[in-house]
């Protein structure tokens, strides 16, 4: 921590500035300007409402003021470059910054820069910059691929980034880390500050804004602490938590309630289905007509900017929102936040909390609606950590090598570039300090000629080298074709599902499709359906013989975070905190406590039991649904192979429910960690799962370009492109450096194999088998799912809710033991 800095340093403009508004300038505030005065970068981790926008900008505010420019005049030329995840919060963020720039009196100019900005005012941003410029990180690396970035840039004192935790862990993170080593090549005395209000662990944001991973040059600044925020979870009036579910349709009457005793409400749910039939229901019942609005990003832009400005105005009583709304839009008047469903980690709830007041020094209201039993447990924990300050996050991984090509295309657009210069400047960022020389080699080469296998065709030789190790473009058109196809963001597609005949029966999203492979049967639309083929965008089935093995895909999930999942292992264990929990919970954990065992931390539990003339296993893992998801795959490949004929499995976030006709004896070889280098290797090879992540990176890299002048490729033109490269890539250049970018991605996001395998290490010595006569009290809520297709979470609820009964009833069944019935 810094020494307290000297308020004397505010500009007097600033402060009186605050003074006329009834506020002060806030610790954090004067200490960002302090750290940039020492010449440091800085990283701002504040609660939201504590000023933090405010704060980054504070030292190009005060660069402004007469007071710090004497007799000078306003610097010309681009300052400061504000980057945000969201064009949304671009915009609010100029509505912000315009008024205290006008009220007094600096003569800053603030434009926005996105996708959506007219190309006149983008070009003449090139060579008249106004003082400050607000922007995505897209939209910064395409600034940086023109000539005239390197004369646009030479003179930027500052660049913001707002919300770093939101993108900093992924691909648009990456493409970012390597913008900010280019404006420090361009720019060497240039300022990294980074904003947020949720980090688990600022050392590592640190390390990562810092140049060459240098963290001292990096001020960590920690906001002046708010007001607690209020956190309650809702119960059913007749105090019964559900035991299956998700949707927390339970809920909509108290929900409704809320809605009209507050000014504006702001409710959240995890995925876009889920928003559509949550603010569907409250229609249903809005008996007094309340202006009740829903934001997701599946929405037009047109129709989310009508919801936003709407909300803006106070207009709305309540707001059904996606994460499309988790970051930083700035309404001060939103009474409450609801979160629908489980959080599914502690800083993703505290972001949504701090959208209510958006003030310090008002406590945050917050409702949490659990779905089911064990979305209550999770919303305990949650609550738990919210109130005691802690965080979770996402960890830092390797920067994506096809990220790395697209960057390597946006300099030479901008200009002929030296090899062995542009990787020192590409290694001072932490994401790519990996990157040796063999490897570079490699992207080089790439991006030279497509690899070995494609050198032959011309479209994809971009970039020629001088004996020197200079690379320049190999025609000038290949700039224009860039700027049009560079991006991070590859909308997922819908494939259709149909029969050889043409019948079509509905459609299913790329990620669950990618998942199957010929022969897979999968349950859809009513009816079990064996997979024929998976081409181009359409899934070919037929009529399968058998009941399906396969659940289908219910949409994207949130993952549950590592944090949290380990406070709902500790919950499970802590016997005396259950005294706190509703009477039915309590009652639930204490019979699965007298029948069987508690999945509690250092354990892999897995219960084995018959039901309805079949033998299931439940693996208690808590390691998220996309995990679990890739382990039923794998489990029911071995349990074929050997013999033990499986029927199915289903998977929540926190356990995986596998059936067959023959009983499980020992569940340990099913989870040999050599499941990851066998039958691993052979689903993603076999499925479409390393298709689809090849063409992703394809499309990320330029390989594929998904849009020519005045037309745009179809979903099923770019697979039809990407699948012939694909096959042609396996046979003959399988060490192909996309196909290994592929690999990571499908490892990594597509099946969360870094969880699977921690769970397979540990099972060996941490597996606890329980053979039961019946199904246990823990795998009712896992075992209500068997059987449900991918219709709307929440239609399924009240069907849910009779079947579960009959399970609980079997489950909850306590058999006194024989010597003690003459008691």
């Amino acid at each position: 921590m810094m020494q307290a800095p000297d308020p004397i340093a505010v500009p007097p403009e600033i402060t009186a500035w605050f003074d006329a508004r009834g506020w002060r300038v806030r610790r954090h505030q004067a200490e960002m300007l302090a750290a940039s005065d020492a010449g440091k970068h800085a990283l701002l981790v504040a609660d939201t409402g504590a000023g933090k926008t405010l704060a980054g900008f504070m030292p190009t505010l005060a660069d402004f003021t007469p007071t710090r420019l004497g007799d000078a005049k306003p610097p010309e030329g681009l300052h400061t470059l504000y980057v945000s995840p969201l064009k949304a919060l671009a915009h609010d963020v100029q509505r912000n910054l315009v008024t205290p720039v006008e009220e007094m009196g600096l003569p800053l100019r603030i434009e926005t820069r996105s996708g959506d900005t007219p190309s006149d005012r983008k070009r003449r941003q090139r060579t008249k910059p106004p003082h400050v410029l607000l922007t995505t990180p897209e939209s910064l690396s395409l600034l940086l691929s023109y000539p005239e970035s390197l004369d646009l840039f030479a003179g930027l004192k500052r660049i913001v980034i707002d919300e770093v935790h939101a993108f900093a862990t992924g691909k648009r993170g990456d493409l970012l880390a390597l913008a900010l080593s280019r404006l420090q090549a361009i720019a060497p005395d240039m300022q990294r500050v980074a904003l947020s209000a949720t980090l688990a662990d600022p050392e590592s944001f640190r390390e990562w804004l810092a140049p060459w991973g240098e963290i001292d040059t990096v001020e960590l600044v920690i906001g002046e602490e708010g007001a607690e925020p209020q956190v309650e979870i809702l119960l059913p009036d007749e105090e019964r938590v559900p035991w299956g579910g998700h949707a927390g349709r339970w809920a909509i009457p108290q929900l409704y309630e809320e809605i009209r005793k507050n000014r504006t409400t702001l409710v959240f749910t995890n995925t876009r289905f889920l928003a559509e039939f949550i603010f569907q229901l409250l229609w249903d019942i809005n008996d007094d007509n309340l202006p009740i609005g829903v934001h997701h990003g599946s929405l037009s832009k047109e129709a989310r900017r009508k919801v936003e400005g709407a909300m803006a105005r106070g207009e709305l009583r309540a707001l059904v929102a996606t994460a499309s709304l988790d970051l930083g839009v700035d309404w001060g008047d939103i009474d409450c936040v609801v979160q629908m469903g489980a959080p599914k980690g502690s800083s993703r709830l505290l972001q949504r909390i701090g959208r209510a007041n958006h003030r310090l020094d008002q406590p945050s209201r917050a409702i949490l609606v659990p779905g089911n039993r064990f979305e209550f447990l999770e919303a305990t924990a949650a609550k738990d950590a919210v109130d005691e300050g802690q965080r979770d996050g996402e960890d830092f991984r390797p920067g994506g090598l096809d990220v790395l090509a697209q960057h390597v295309m946006a300099c030479a657009c901008a200009a002929p570039f030296d090899e062995k210069e542009l990787l020192a400047e590409v290694r001072s960022s932490l994401s790519y300090a990996w990157v040796d020389e063999a490897v570079w080699q490699r992207v080089l080469g790439f991006v030279e000629n497509g690899g070995y296998s494609l050198r032959a065709y011309d479209k994809f030789k971009r970039i020629v080298r001088d004996r020197n190790g200079v690379w320049r473009l190999s025609h000038p058109e290949h700039a224009a074709r860039h700027r049009l196809n560079a991006g991070i963001i590859v909308d997922s597609e819908m494939l259709t599902v149909r029969f050889r005949n043409g019948r079509q029966l509905g459609k299913v999203e790329e990620r669950f499709a990618a998942s199957l492979s010929n022969g897979d049967t999968f349950f859809f639309s009513g009816m079990s359906l064996e997979v024929e083929q998976v081409k181009d965008m359409d899934v070919i089935v037929r009529a399968a013989k058998q009941s399906a093995t396969i659940p289908s895909y219910g949409g994207q999930r949130l993952p549950l975070t590592t944090h949290l999942a380990e406070r709902v292992r500790e919950m499970l264990v802590d016997r005396a905190s259950w005294s706190r929990f509703p009477d039915d919970v309590r009652e639930w954990l204490e019979v699965q406590d007298w029948r069987s065992q508690m999945p509690g931390p250092g354990q892999l539990l897995v219960e084995s039991f018959p039901h309805a003339n079949k033998h299931y296993s439940v693996y208690y893992t808590f390691e998220g649904w996309n995990a679990n998801q890739s382990l039923g795959m794998l489990i029911t490949r071995r349990m074929e192979d050997r013999g033990l004929v499986p029927g199915g499995f289903v998977a929540n976030d926190y356990s995986l429910a596998v059936w067959g006709l023959r009983e499980v004896e020992d569940p340990a070889p099913l989870l040999s960690p050599d499941i990851l280098s066998h039958e691993f290797i052979e689903w993603v090879q076999e499925s479409h799962l390393l298709r689809r992540a090849f063409r992703e990176v394809a499309v990320i890299a330029g390989l594929v370009e998904r849009q020519h002048p005045g037309k745009r490729k179809t979903g099923k033109q770019v697979t039809f492109s990407t699948d012939l490269i694909y096959d042609v890539l396996r046979k003959y250049e399988p060490d192909h450096v996309l196909l290994e970018a592929a690999w990571a991605d499908a490892r990594a996001r597509l099946t969360d194999v870094g969880r699977l395998a921690n769970l397979l290490e540990r099972s060996a010595e941490q597996l606890v088998h329980v053979k039961l006569d019946r199904v246990s009290p823990l795998a009712v809520p896992v075992m209500t799912m068997i059987g449900r297709e991918a219709m709307p979470q929440g239609a399924v609820d009240d069907e849910l809710l009779l079947e579960a009964e009959t399970l609980a009833g079997e489950a909850m069944r306590v058999d006194v033991p024989l010597d003690l019935e003459g008691d």
